[in-house]
């Protein structure tokens, strides 16, 4: 009866969209462009990267598939003046009306597209079909034979920069035999004026150079010549080799005034300093020790003029939260026949502390609580750009389901955390000039967290000292943790809960989890996202990938301080340090991310990862915070969080068994642009967890290479996500498709129940 009121309103559904003609709105004698397609001669050429000169594209279609939002708007009445029919023309999109102008304006673009890239014979037609009031246009591109460069010469009157682009050859992109593309000889103008501009040679652009082309008659051949203009400062000045600039003096000016003129003469200036030749003014206080800033600036005195010194400069000076702004800007002056530039490094001051407040509501499997934390930040503690940081946070939280026996039902939580981080690389016995080059982050913390609920109580404390820095324009990023200890106190727990759970032999990880414990692990991780920072409302522009990789390792010298001091065992067969035993594993994560772009409302997003952690010496467990968990908003989401494996075990009801040594996972999601700021997915997702060793309270959940691909879960469903530039909120629903688990539900796919197979998510963010 349920399934058939479902199928009932699908079927409603599609028949309304169906009757919904799509040129209620197209004008007599005008077509709704319905479709249009590019088709070329040429395996260079590919119809994607011509896309870009259609200057009318048919309406939007959702997931590739529907024209929704035109189907939308098709809804309204004709009455303007009624608030439902605005309301569904803002949210639907009007029909796009060809246009005969824009295709031929569209075809000349991209006529001269191809013609850049060589083919300089190609020609471009269009070829509409009109079926009532609908059009169909098709661009037809005839390439032709393609040019080819028989001769590369140079013009070169400036010697200097002659010899430097000689030094400089083997970068080239042009060459003889190449196609006559002109993308690559304005390529090659941009490339020599970067290095230029790394070499003294501050007013130099790309419009210096030119090129002459002569065809051979009779030929699809060119003679090449790249020309360079010589230097002229003003029009009717006679010509001359360009200047090279030598850089001067540096002068800081610490507090600049955005908002005020960019002339020097109305910076308000009070005092000043002289720190190893650098001037420093300042208007009333110098907030920033004169290390910091001569520790960060990249452009020598004495030196040529380079770009890069520029940017680095900018990077640097960007990496100190004490500061809001900064401004590198150069003035020309002449000493004898050599020209110098002054520069002045201004910086604009951010505030210098903070507090926030944050509220927030949770629900852990129907048990309803709210937490809150404040937080203090001051981003100058020692005059150096550190910033220090505390937060306090309290929680409560209502638990249901535990039955008689236990004094009270409540969860509470009380946290205190502290940081400090250092812009620059912390280390005893490093040279200043390595510190300067790795522009490290150094970062020392530590936190307690107290944790009450009726079945125990919990302590847990831990101190960490770490090292981050970014490369490349921030596409890499790498984390060093040299030491995270991590304390784990047991106080007290609940006699009933104790006998019932962990009395219990067979439930060996639920006990190691409830003891005291020590942590103390290394890492290292490793980011790259080719993107870099080239976002737009949290979406990547063109097509991109992601890499993450960590490791991280836990007792191992511990375990041989153990070892070599003769220490004895506990009744566990454990090493203890004070009477507290440590945990020791190594643990590996990889995962693999790709965007790739349709159009500019639609795109397909995959991603693989896998990860392993392995207990070993001291330890046959690994401890729960390092465990793999399976289901969830960002998993296999046919299943809620934690409830999924390991291997084909169902579960018992303690998410702890619900916990494993091995994890792999993968998605592929069609995305696609809704109306407003509402995204839209389609998805598949893949995985499981495993352990590496039998446990009773685990069975099935062994890794085995003959059999773990039988057990790999399978999840479909559909996303709804909401855009707000700043972060994304993420509605999900999986419904279960392949079931690791053994009988009649190994394949609900075939028999869905919307009941028992669905799960529900709510997060924040994208899930890869």
């Amino acid at each position: 009866m349920k399934k058939g009121f479902h199928y009932a309103i699908l079927t409603a559904v599609i028949l309304t969209l169906a009757s919904c003609s799509t040129t209620k709105y197209v004008p007599d004698g005008s077509y709704l462009l319905d479709e249009v397609r590019i088709h070329t001669d040429s395996k260079n050429v590919k119809p994607s990267n011509l896309s870009i000169y259609v200057r009318q594209n048919p309406n939007s279609k959702w997931f590739s598939l529907i024209k929704t939002q035109l189907y939308v708007y098709n809804w309204s009445g004709r009455d303007s003046t009624r608030w439902v029919n605005r309301a569904l023309r803002r949210l639907g999109d009007a029909p796009v009306i060809y246009s005969k102008e824009d295709t031929e304006r569209s075809r000349e673009e991209m006529t001269k597209a191809v013609q850049n890239m060589g083919y300089m014979s190609a020609t471009v037609e269009y070829i509409p079909k009109v079926k009532k009031k609908k059009l169909k246009l098709a661009y037809k591109v005839t390439t032709g034979e393609p040019y080819i460069v028989r001769s590369l010469k140079y013009d070169i009157p400036d010697e200097k920069i002659w010899e430097y682009m000689q030094k400089d050859s083997t970068a080239t992109y042009i060459s003889e035999g190449m196609y006559f593309n002109v993308n690559i000889l304005d390529s090659e103008r941009q490339r020599i004026t970067n290095n230029l501009l790394r070499n003294g040679y501050y007013k130099f652009n790309k419009d210096y150079i030119s090129y002459t082309a002569d065809t051979v008659r009779g030929t699809h051949q060119v003679d090449l010549t790249l020309h360079l203009a010589r230097y002229k400062q003003h029009s009717d000045d006679e010509p001359r080799n360009h200047p090279q600039y030598t850089i001067n003096k540096v002068n800081f000016i610490a507090d600049y005034n955005v908002l005020q003129s960019s002339a020097l003469s109305s910076v308000e200036i009070n005092d000043s300093i002289h720190y190893k030749g650098f001037p420093i003014y300042y208007k009333d206080k110098l907030y920033l020790r004169p290390k910091v800033l001569t520790d960060n600036l990249s452009i020598t005195p004495g030196t040529l003029y380079n770009e890069q010194e520029v940017q680095r400069t900018y990077s640097n000076f960007g990496r100190l939260p004490v500061l809001k702004y900064t401004n590198v800007r150069f003035f020309e002056t002449q000493s004898g026949d050599s020209t110098k530039l002054n520069t002045y490094v201004m910086l604009t001051k951010n505030k210098h502390q903070s507090v926030s407040f944050e509220l927030e509501g949770t629900n852990s499997a129907g048990d309803l609580g709210a937490a809150a934390s404040v937080s203090f930040q001051n981003r100058n503690v020692f005059r150096g750009s550190e910033t220090f940081l505390v937060k306090l946070r309290g929680a409560y939280e209502a638990v249901s389901g535990l039955g008689l026996g236990y004094g009270h039902d409540n969860y509470t939580e009380l946290g205190v955390e502290s940081s400090i981080n250092f812009p620059r690389f912390m280390f005893p016995f490093l040279s200043n000039d390595f510190k300067r080059r790795m522009r490290a982050t150094t970062e020392f913390g530590v936190q307690y967290n107290y944790q009450m609920r009726p079945e125990f109580a919990r302590i847990v404390a831990s101190a960490s000292w770490s090292y981050k820095w970014g490369l490349q324009r921030q596409r890499s990023q790498h984390r060093i943790d040299l030491l995270d200890v991590n304390y784990l106190y047991m106080p007290w727990i609940e006699p009933n809960f104790e006998d019932k759970y962990l009395n219990n032999e067979q439930n060996y990880i639920l006990r190691y989890n409830y003891e005291d414990r020590l942590i103390v692990r290394t890492g290292y991780s490793y980011t790259y996202n080719s993107a870099g920072q080239a976002l737009m409302n949290n979406a990547v522009i063109g097509n991109s990938y992601s890499v993450r990789f960590n490791f991280e390792s836990a007792g191992n010298l511990l375990y041989v301080i153990s070892k070599m001091s003769h220490l004895k065992k506990n009744d566990q067969d454990e090493y203890t340090i004070l009477n507290i035993p440590y945990a020791q594993y190594i643990k590996g994560d990889l995962d693999f991310a790709k965007n790739i772009v349709i159009d500019n409302r639609n795109s397909i997003a995959f991603h693989i990862g896998g990860g392993i952690a392995i207990p070993y010496g001291n330890a046959q467990v690994v401890p729960f915070e390092k465990r793999y968990f399976s289901g969830g908003a960002n998993s296999v989401r046919g299943w809620s969080v934690r409830s999924l494996g390991p291997g084909s075990f169902p579960g018992d009801g303690n998410f702890l068994n619900q916990s494993g040594d091995v994890k792999l996972d993968a998605s592929i999601e069609y995305r696609t642009r809704l109306f407003w700021k509402f995204r839209g997915a389609m998805f598949v997702d893949a995985g499981n967890i495993w352990t590496l060793r039998e446990y009773e309270d685990q069975p099935g959940g062994k890794f085995k290479f003959n059999t773990f691909y039988k057990q790999i879960a399978v999840a479909y469903g559909l996303g709804l996500r909401l855009d707000l530039d700043f972060f994304v909120l993420r509605f999900d629903g999986g419904m279960k498709a392949v079931n690791p688990e053994k009988g009649k539900d190994r394949f609900p796919i075939i028999r869905p129940d919307f009941g028992r197979d669905f799960a529900f998510h709510f997060a924040v963010g994208y899930p890869f």
